[in-house]
């Protein structure tokens, strides 16, 4: 399959429109403000979208439609936009195609309206007039300044509260934090002859103005009950150090899904998570690293369903960051200030190292699928089982308290990760009297989620608890 035939196959979305015909001056004229406003983006004009069909274009008006949509862009659009336009043929019918470029001036807009009404951007597959956060992000992005290096006049750097930053840079780095450090960092600006903190500096520290300015630097995360969000199991924000947050929202995750074992090498166990958690701390650290801090009411959510683990994060993925070639080892950096930080801290290891750490971990979870999204005005990535036949076997290995090795095979719908039902029966099987956090040290889940198990199993009439919590035993119910 050429290239024109992939793009014709994918849906509309950030960088791709397709019409029947040519639309009205000002649609046309915000579509492509839209494109250079954000990363750029392909128009095709003789297709239909829905249901996706080449209608073609009458070749005789192929010169005077290139030259509408040329006049359109020169009188309507500001700054100028210099499109790209091809006249192609598909399957014998005549189409168009023009080919707008990302900005290197922007915010673009429509001259009549000016920046506050006449501004856009590209949200998914529609054009949105930009917010006021939006245009002076634009405007920054014309300047190549970053939201976070920006100078906070809310108090001096000296009042400023960063006693848990400052120590824990020391303990790292063996780096005393005094004002030409901070200065070296661009952590404080001079203006008048004052000191002030930047964005950067306010958001690394415990100060009444990080909360003040920046409520919604946190993360929000929460364990589901199910596939869909509504009810949860349980539920933490976490409001401190935006250094110390992807550590304790990594911790959550683990609190809320499966260790099971897989082989023996000798006399050890090899245990295994459900999960790639390589992969999902670094996309915790990517999303505190690299999510937008200038949009305010929106912070960073992890939530953990029953069949997948999502991370979503504030501001869009920047225009040069393809996640479909997650090998080649891409880095756009959005935080200038706050980035290199998080290196000297070791919560960065390397440039351009995250997705493909991210896509080597993968590999080793073939049953775990992975995807992502731009739902808004966010970004959006997804670890998520895959389905499998239920008739699917994996061989499972449970070692019981008296260090016995028992295999046997067990019907599954997951190709690799044992699920902790199985292991709680097969355990019980060899010893009815056990307590749940002799269960859950036996084969190393947290007890919480032995309990919810438990109750699964006999729900599900597969177990029954006879006699008191004290003193008395399970018993594994057989079909009849």
């Amino acid at each position: 399959m050429n290239k024109l035939s992939e793009i014709l196959n994918q849906p509309e979305g950030r960088r791709l429109e397709f019409k029947e015909m040519l639309p009205s001056n000002a649609d046309l004229a915000k579509t492509i403000i839209a494109f250079a406003n954000d990363a750029g983006g392909e128009f095709f004009l003789g297709i239909k979208d829905d249901p996706r069909e080449i209608v073609g274009l009458d070749e005789t008006k192929l010169i005077g439609i290139e030259e509408k949509i040329t006049n359109i862009i020169h009188d309507q659009c500001h700054p100028i936009i210099l499109p790209e336009i091809k006249f192609l043929n598909l399957e014998g019918k005549h189409i168009i195609k023009v080919q707008i470029f990302k900005g290197s001036n922007p915010p673009y807009l429509l001259k009549k309206k000016g920046f506050e009404e006449g501004t856009y951007i590209r949200v998914g597959s529609s054009n949105r007039q930009a917010s006021a956060e939006m245009i002076a992000e634009l405007k920054r992005q014309q300047h190549s300044i970053s939201f976070d290096s920006e100078i906070s006049y809310e108090k001096p750097a000296d009042a400023l509260e960063f006693q848990l930053f400052e120590a824990n840079f020391l303990e790292k780095t063996d780096e005393a934090l005094n004002a030409a450090v901070l200065k070296k960092l661009e952590l404080i600006k001079s203006d008048r002859g004052i000191s002030y903190p930047t964005n950067a500096l306010v958001l690394l520290s415990e100060d009444e103005i990080k909360k003040m300015l920046f409520p919604y630097a946190k993360i929000e995360c929460a364990r589901f009950k199910g596939v869909e969000p509504g009810n949860f199991i349980d539920q933490k924000s976490f409001e401190n150090s935006i250094l110390a947050q992807p550590e304790e929202a990594y911790q959550f995750v683990i609190r809320h899904i499966s260790q099971g074992t897989t082989d023996y090498t000798g006399v050890y166990r090899n245990d295994r998570w459900e999960y790639p958690v390589i992969a999902i701390r670094e996309a915790i650290r990517n999303a505190v690293i690299h999510r937008d801090y200038s949009l305010s009411g929106m912070d960073i959510k992890v939530a953990v369903f029953d069949d997948k683990i999502e991370i979503t994060s504030p501001g869009k993925l920047p225009p040069t960051v393809d996640f479909s070639d997650m090998q080649s080892g891409q880095s756009s950096i959005r935080n200038k200030i706050l980035a290199p930080i998080f290196k000297r801290l070791g919560i960065i290891e390397q440039w351009g190292n995250g997705l493909k750490l991210i896509a080597d971990e993968l590999k080793k979870y073939p049953e775990i699928g992975f995807e992502w999204k731009e739902p808004g005005m966010a970004f959006r990535v997804i670890f998520y089982k895959k389905k499998t036949s239920d008739n699917e076997t994996v061989e499972v290995v449970t070692e019981t308290p008296e260090k016995k090795i028992k295999k046997t095979s067990v019907k599954t719908s997951v190709k690799t990760s044992v699920k902790t039902s199985v292991k709680i029966l097969e355990l019980i099987e060899l010893k009815d009297v056990i307590t749940i956090p002799e269960i859950a040290a036996t084969i190393g889940v947290s007890e919480r989620s032995v309990e919810r198990n438990l109750q699964k199993l006999q729900l599900a009439k597969k177990l029954l608890r006879e006699g008191p919590d004290k003193g008395g035993h399970w018993k594994i119910l057989k079909k009849k």
